[in-house]
């Protein structure tokens, strides 16, 4: 299962510190729609008759948004963006504050009519956060579940005052709650909760609020439920037994049996007598908590139920789930009716006055009619069934083709999503990324700059990625994955430093075409370009006496020692930005990172204000960007040789191997070859032992005078000569018309690692490579 990256392993552990990751997110579309599967819904009222209604959303991408509900459609006013992975379930908490949780293992607080603020990070739980449940009356009330069988209860009020400092804050996270940007907070005493709540809490943590925690679950937690009041919370999930807790103590009350798979959904009416439930056994079923007893079972979806809502009576409920159907019951009755069908399997339910936002693993969010006010209007349309009380009677009925026609067919509304990228391949080049989104549509990124370069629409995703393969090879110096529903981009130190490529290759013409330029470094510098630049305009910044940039505070002793790190001469510390690492500003990417003292946060790169440090980066991207300092590299080389192909009277032209620095551009072998077998001279750039001697930066060769005093360094000896020289590459000819020779293609290899690749086309691999070469 995805984890989100870990902080580092204890100071006891003999296992070496992994880094913590850099990670960016792309968009490249419309950011006020969500690109991933929705989660959760919860409708905010207007407290006076003259306002407008809310739909909060939370998504597997990550963020939740605002919708502005009016008669003409849906706005969406702010996406709220702190979560690093899936948004699970969101709650309204006293009218004015959004408790979100997500599979990042945190519970976010928001001001709800705000501009995207956390107020607050719990990291109570030590695995994925699935639910969340709320109180009507009691609106301080909140209780969180997750995969690890934990059950907290939440006093809100308590969790979110402003406390008095008591004592200093700790490396690491001595804290139990953090700002939404992730950072700490200063640790806080106990606040002591009021006792109209009714609540006792733990004192035995001194560094903040701790909640409840009911404690009895052995496995995951899926569903939970509260009454109006907050005194009665119940559970479900993989042990397929309903739990009732008293959620003032968190003690254990009982624990219900009957279903035969996973609870997934479950209600509680406003007095907290009777209690539904919906399983991935196909069934719903009705508890009375009184009788400590099922009352009644529903054969209605004919496979899991995953979503339940009910009227403000508790006399219906509606049900959605994977068989793609949502259902309305009579619970008295038994009568139920299909409302509609759905393309996606349905995640979550919510009313609003006589119509309910249904949520499904698409990204767009729909409203259907209910009658939630009157629902027996619903059945006067005819087409209704009774429910069986057994799973396989409603299985049988579809089975037999009795299935119910849907009451409506189009939704009222509808609030669009984007499609969400499902495919990805990492090209050859490392600076594309090929993707293919559930529209099926395949498009081509520029990871450097974060923009799609090529929509080639709807295409054959095997086929495009054949036409786009270069016989290139580059260090694979990041990774990727598509888990949010958009390109995440990961940097980990010190691999991601192990990609360069020459200027001239990205046509930097600022710099010598010779220079060397790390795709790792560069991006950093375009990610962070306004955060330095908001950074230089609050605290300032001027040159140090080893010409580096001060950062206005300075990063550990530990992080920037010379042992550790090697100064990047050629960037001759120059916070330019060139155009190959330019990231767009009207579509931003979002960063995914932590810092020292706090857990990973999430924020558009145009929002960073310039106070982020080395509490909330990871120390190796500030060395980078402040100090010109990459992790100490291996000085590899790549070694070939050159042999006359077989059956040719070319010379041979040296006995030993030959090896270049790091990097090795073909043409200069093309140049070593004319240069031997045409002009007849030796090669200045040549050390005694065959070696290619870097010279001047990037490797590049020394110069020499040839015949006419041009310079050999910059000119192409075929275009003057016209050599007939034909260099085999894998047996196969290249012609002086070709790329690779003819426009002195600048396809490189790079280091050891990658020399096994470029063999595909070079023939080149460590020690025992061969280029063939035959006269014309």
């Amino acid at each position: 299962m995805h984890r989100v990256a870990s902080a580092g392993n204890a100071s006891n552990s003999v296992r070496p510190r992994k880094e913590k990751r850099l990670t960016y997110v792309l968009n490249d579309a419309d950011y006020t729609k969500h690109c991933a599967g929705v989660n959760c819904l919860a409708v905010l009222n207007p407290s006076e008759p003259d306002n407008g209604s809310y739909l909060f959303t939370g998504s597997r991408d990550g963020t939740l948004k605002r919708w502005a509900l009016g008669e003409e459609g849906a706005t969406c006013s702010t996406t709220f963006e702190s979560h690093v992975d899936w948004v699970n379930d969101a709650v309204l908490v006293g009218g004015n504050t959004l408790v979100s949780c997500s599979s990042d293992t945190t519970i976010k607080a928001w001001d709800c009519f705000s501009d995207g603020t956390c107020t607050r990070t719990f990291r109570q739980h030590t695995d994925y956060v699935t639910c969340l449940a709320a109180t009507e009356k009691n609106r301080n009330i909140v209780a969180s579940g997750g995969l690890g069988g934990e059950v907290f209860i939440w006093d809100l009020e308590a969790a979110l005052a402003p406390l008095t400092k008591t004592s200093e804050a700790a490396d690491g996270d001595s804290s139990n709650v953090t700002n939404g940007s992730g950072n700490s907070l200063p640790v806080t005493s106990l606040r002591t909760i009021s006792s109209s709540n009714s609540i006792t809490s733990h004192t035995n943590q001194p560094q903040g609020y701790v909640p409840i925690a009911a404690k009895g679950h052995k496995e995951s937690v899926y569903a939970l439920a509260m009454n109006d009041t907050g005194t009665l919370l119940v559970s479900g999930g993989t042990e397929k037994a309903v739990r009732v807790w008293d959620s003032r103590t968190g003690t254990k009350m009982m624990k219900l049996r009957g279903h035969t798979d996973n609870i997934r959904a479950l209600l509680l009416d406003s007095t907290g007598r009777f209690c539904l439930s919906g399983s991935s056994d196909s069934m719903i079923r009705l508890w009375d908590l009184g009788q400590q007893r099922c009352v009644h079972s529903y054969a209605v979806h004919t496979d899991s139920v995953w979503a339940l809502a009910s009227t403000p009576t508790f006399s219906h409920v509606y049900s959605g789930g994977r068989d793609l159907s949502l259902y309305l019951t009579d619970l008295s009755t038994r009568e139920s009716v299909l409302l509609c069908t759905k393309e996606h399997p349905i995640q979550q339910l919510a009313l609003h006055d006589d119509g309910i936002w249904v949520a499904t693993t698409d990204s767009s969010v729909h409203r259907w009619p209910s009658e939630g006010l009157n629902p027996e209007k619903v059945f006067q349309r005819g087409g209704s069934f009774l429910a069986g009380n057994l799973s396989f009677s409603r299985a049988r009925a579809s089975l037999e083709g009795s299935t119910p026609v849907p009451v409506y067919r189009e939704p009222t509304f509808s609030i669009g999503g984007i499609p969400g990228i499902v495919q990805h391949e990492i090209l050859n080049n490392r600076r594309h990324v090929l993707t293919k989104d559930n529209a099926g549509s395949v498009k081509l990124w520029e990871i450097t700059r974060g923009v799609v370069i090529e929509d080639y629409g709807q295409v054959s995703f095997e086929k495009k990625k054949e036409e786009l393969f270069e016989m290139v090879s580059i260090p694979a110096w990041f990774t990727a994955d598509t888990r949010l529903g958009s390109l995440s981009i990961h940097l980990d130190t010190p691999q991601c430093f192990s990609a360069e490529m020459y200027s001239a290759d990205l046509n930097i013409t600022e710099r010598a075409e010779d220079d060397k330029i790390n795709l790792a470094r560069e991006t950093l510098k375009g990610l962070l370009a306004h955060w330095l630049a908001k950074k230089k305009h609050r605290f300032g910044s001027q040159p140090s006496a080893n010409g580096e940039l001060s950062s206005g505070r300075d990063i550990s002793a530990r992080s920037i020692t010379l042992s550790r790190v090697e100064v990047d001469g050629n960037a001759e510390n120059d916070s330019m930005v060139y155009p190959p690492f330019e990231f767009s500003t009207t579509s931003p990417p979002s960063i995914i990172t932590e810092g020292s003292q706090s857990g990973p946060w999430r924020k558009k790169i145009t929002d960073l204000d310039g106070t982020e440090d080395e509490k909330d980066f990871p120390w190796w991207v500030l060395d980078c960007i402040l100090h010109n300092r990459l992790p100490p590299r291996e000085h590899t080389k790549c070694s070939f040789y050159l042999h006359p192909c077989e059956g040719s009277a070319a010379q041979i032209l040296t006995q030993g191997k030959l090896s270049a620095p790091r990097i090795l551009r073909i043409h200069k072998v093309i140049n070593y070859v004319v240069e031997k077998m045409v002009l007849d001279k030796p090669l200045d750039s040549l050390s005694g032992d065959g070696t290619f001697a870097p010279g001047l930066p990037g490797g590049q060769l020394q110069h020499s005078i040839l015949g006419d005093g041009s310079l050999r360094s910059g000119l192409k000896p075929w275009q003057k000569l016209k050599p007939s020289i034909e260099i085999l590459c894998n047996n196969q000819a290249r012609s002086q018309d070709d790329e690779l020779i003819g426009s002195m293609d600048v396809t490189h290899v790079s280091s050891a690692e990658a020399i096994a690749e470029a063999s595909k086309l070079f023939s080149l691999n460590t020690d025992a490579s061969h280029i063939g070469i035959a006269s014309m």
